[in-house]
């Protein structure tokens, strides 16, 4: 292996105090490690309920000199918690930085996937740039939605008779945060997986892990670390649910849902308003751009990379890229990157690009589905 480095894999809740306060020192220290997908406790805690998760544990001379959290499908490594981690890398000190490549030689994998890849990147066949967007609170909320306001006057404005009009037809507006009670939790991921169905995409939820791992993080007592589960009421209706993860003064918006009535006040909008409101913290990350509203919240971006890097030897992954010309690849590749991390059996990977081919097919994909069934086939060989 290459810079002198030795691997040691080890579960994802046996650091030693010393190791811990050397991951802490690293993330603390520069900005990009910035999400609470970068804590300790994340890992420790999503390792729990995350199938085949481990720890991979660089040393160079004797020394520990980084850290990569990930989970292994087969011959095939992800980040840890995938497909619901935001951000990864290697973690590691100011004079290494680790490519994507890199990272699946270091886990001794064929290949790894990322989807925010806040690393070093040599760019490659299939490799992507993407940005999140976050919103720079330091100065308090008061003056941060004064210039938000000032900036984009109409939009705001919208957003204040919204919820007048919310408040006029169904009650006074209020928040609260539970960690605790799971009554809706289990109606956030309700809503969740009628959107997945409806949209006919692959429900995350489905395979079971994914939600005992939600429910540990919101179960988690920690004093920097944490997942927080806000609701918006509207008189006595609960209308709005946001999961989120707070690590330090980072707060990351992470699964939201609204009830389908509700939809004409913005309830998940001025959920995320009330949440900035009253939580501690500097730093909102609203995620990866797309949605058009993120922009009227956010004032800094963060680039991401998104792609496989391979050690050796063709994937799955790689013969849809070699098939699926431009955007198409891109699509795929993000479908097949969710089935292969939720399903950990190749009969539910199976039905669940077939579910995909289908679907694909309906809006006359063609080739997406071709290449859909290939990676099905490479991966039941």
């Amino acid at each position: 292996m290459g810079r002198q480095l030795s691997v040691e894999i080890i579960g994802t809740e046996a650091l030693t105090p010393a190791e811990r306060a050397q991951w802490i020192g690293w993330t603390g220290a520069s900005t990009a490690y910035e999400s609470p997908f970068f804590h300790p406790d994340f890992t420790a805690v999503a390792g729990r309920s995350a199938p085949d998760a481990r720890l991979a544990v660089l040393h160079r001379n004797g020394t520990v000199v980084g850290f990569l959290p990930h989970q292994r499908r087969g011959g095939a490594a992800q980040p840890l918690g995938a497909p619901l981690n935001d951000y990864h890398a290697v973690i590691t000190g100011p004079e290494l930085d680790f490519s994507i490549d890199e990272a699946a030689e270091l886990v001794g994998a064929r290949s790894y996937t990322a989807t925010g890849w806040t690393g070093a990147c040599t760019g490659g066949e299939g490799r992507t740039q993407a940005r999140t967007l976050l919103a720079d609170v330091s100065q308090g909320w008061d003056a941060y939605y004064a210039g938000r306001r000032t900036d984009f006057g109409k939009f705001f404005k919208d957003k204040e008779r919204a919820r007048r009009s919310f408040e006029r037809d169904l009650g006074p507006i209020r928040v609260e945060t539970s960690t605790t009670d799971l009554t809706h939790f289990d109606r956030l991921i309700e809503l969740k997986q009628a959107q997945y169905q409806r949209t006919r995409r692959h429900d995350i939820f489905a395979c079971g892990w994914t939600i005992d791992m939600l429910r540990d993080l919101l179960r988690h007592e920690g004093s920097d670390f944490g997942a927080r589960l806000t609701v918006l009421y509207a008189g006595d209706r609960p209308m709005a649910y946001e999961l989120g993860l707070k690590g330090g003064d980072h707060y990351h918006f992470w699964l939201p849902a609204y009830e389908a009535d509700a939809a004409r006040y913005s309830p998940g909008m001025l959920l995320s308003m009330e949440t900035m409101k009253m939580e501690a913290a500097r730093l909102y990350d609203f995620g990866f751009e797309g949605e058009a509203y993120k922009k009227y919240f956010c004032d800094l971006s963060r680039d991401v990379w998104e792609g496989v890097g391979q050690a050796a030897g063709p994937t799955a992954l790689s013969a849809i890229t070699g098939l699926a010309p431009g955007g198409l690849a891109q699509s795929v590749r993000r479908r097949w990157a969710i089935i292969d991390a939720c399903e950990t059996t190749t009969l539910g990977r199976v039905r669940a690009l077939s579910a995909a081919a289908s679907a694909m097919a309906g809006r006359g994909r063609s080739q997406p589905t071709a290449s859909l069934l290939l990676a099905a086939s490479a991966l039941c060989l």
